[in-house]
């Protein structure tokens, strides 16, 4: 508005700075705990600059303004009459009379609040009963489409509905159902380029009226894109529009105002888990596959990391002949620092291994010579060994089922091709 005719601000510029300065000298002392602040809007237009602004600020005592994009905002201590002086202390007087008394929703015990969280429970519990009822044709009509589909699953939503679209469309890509998520509003300007005939549309809306979603409906619909509509209402222009109609209607929603979607959204999210296992298990989609698409998860890392992935090669793999001594073992398993060698034959085929609990064996032994014994004397035969192309969840499942620490890798010839222990387990994150 413009400054001149602002009823506040033409007072602030009109009144006089003295009598200003004594009224604030005669109330000193009296401010009742009370802060007065007043906000004025001065146009652009009205031509003050920073500079005035500034002398404004000094002059009439204002603490504080600040610039909102076209205007200028000022706070500043105004003063009072005496008559409102008086209104403010019987105001004050009367709350520390009558304090001001906590709701009782608000002061709610435990019980009372667990019993309101399981009353949620059963509510919602009874609503997803009975969408359960209404598992029928059309979801597996919905199933057939999402099956056939050449492209991929847009699954959208408003609101409540779009959180609920963003996780269904979220649960489907990760268990084998190319899928994303597509903001309706955002679709209108733009982003309907991303949905193709060869798709299927997942629309989500309880109320099955939300205009977002019927501004691009018809679009799609000319393009031939495939529609799916969840909705709560089976005679809403959403679900009239769509080839399929899954019902999520609720007959109560757990919010006791009846307002904030609970029941609803959960029978949605639930609606969409449905047909996203019913596809997985159609598909024949397995563990493996999911985790090929979780590769940096702690499942991804046991179904996909495998033993040659982790292993020890080359020079870093222990290994002595069956002719070299207990002490070049010693050296050997130093050196390699994975308490453990293999003793290998002149094709590198393994014969047996030597561990570091063989070793303190033989420590309590006094006839041994650490320098004269062979370590094929001392070496078990029977060593447990994993094949290269193993997972490397086996070989900890391996070390657990036999206390050990570290295993030895073969070849299906018996060749020593590497080594590992619990501590590469444990630095791939597989254990």
């Amino acid at each position: 508005m413009d400054g001149p005719t602002h009823e506040i601000a033409q007072r602030c510029v009109d009144e006089p700075v003295p009598l200003q300065r004594a009224q604030a000298g005669k109330r000193g002392g009296h401010d009742l705990g009370f802060k007065v602040y007043a906000v004025v809007a001065v146009d652009t237009d009205f031509g003050i600059r920073q500079a005035g602004l500034d002398q404004l600020a000094d002059l009439f005592s204002i603490h504080a303004y600040s610039r909102i994009e076209e205007s200028m905002m000022y706070s500043y201590n105004t003063s009072l009459s005496d008559v409102e002086l008086n209104r403010l202390t019987e105001a004050r007087e009367d709350m520390s009379a009558h304090p001001r008394v906590v709701p009782a929703a608000i002061a709610s015990d435990a019980e009372s609040l667990a019993r309101t969280g399981r009353r949620v429970f059963e509510i919602e519990t009874r609503s997803l009963e009975a969408v359960r009822q209404r598992i029928n044709g059309d979801f597996h009509r919905a199933c057939r489409l999402l099956l056939t589909c050449e492209g991929r699953v847009v699954v959208s939503g408003m609101g409540k509905s779009g959180h609920i679209g963003n996780k269904i469309a979220a649960t489907l890509a990760s268990t084998g159902t190319p899928s994303f998520f597509v903001h309706p509003a955002e679709a209108s300007h733009g982003d309907l380029g991303m949905i193709t005939d060869q798709d299927v549309m997942i629309a989500i809306s309880y109320s099955g009226e939300s205009d977002e979603l019927l501004t691009i409906i018809p679009v799609l619909k000319r393009q031939g894109t495939r529609l799916i509509a969840m909705t709560g209402n089976e005679r809403s222009s959403l679900a009239r529009l769509a080839d399929v109609h899954l019902d999520v209607g609720v007959e109560e929603e757990a919010c006791p105002l009846g307002l904030a979607p609970t029941s609803s959204t959960t029978a949605s999210l639930v609606m969409g888990d449905a047909l996203a296992v019913a596809l997985l298990e159609a598909r024949g989609f397995t563990a493996e596959d999911f985790a090929r698409s979780h590769p940096a998860g702690s499942l991804g890392r046991r179904l996909l990391l495998h033993i040659s992935d982790i292993m020890h090669t080359g020079d870093s793999v222990p290994r002595v002949g069956p002719s070299a001594s207990v002490a070049d073992a010693l050296v050997e398993m130093t050196r390699k620092g994975l308490g453990m060698t293999g003793i290998v034959d002149d094709a590198g085929r393994l014969l047996g291994v030597f561990t570091d609990g063989d070793l303190r064996r033989t420590l309590d032994d006094a006839a041994i010579d650490l320098r004269d014994t062979p370590v094929q004397a001392l070496m078990t035969t029977r060593a447990k060994t994993i094949t290269p192309s193993r997972l490397a969840v086996e070989a900890a499942h391996l070390m657990e089922e036999h206390t050990i620490h570290a295993l030895l890798v073969v070849e299906d010839d018996g060749t020593l091709v590497g080594a590992l222990n619990i501590h590469d387990l444990l630095r791939a994150r597989v254990v």
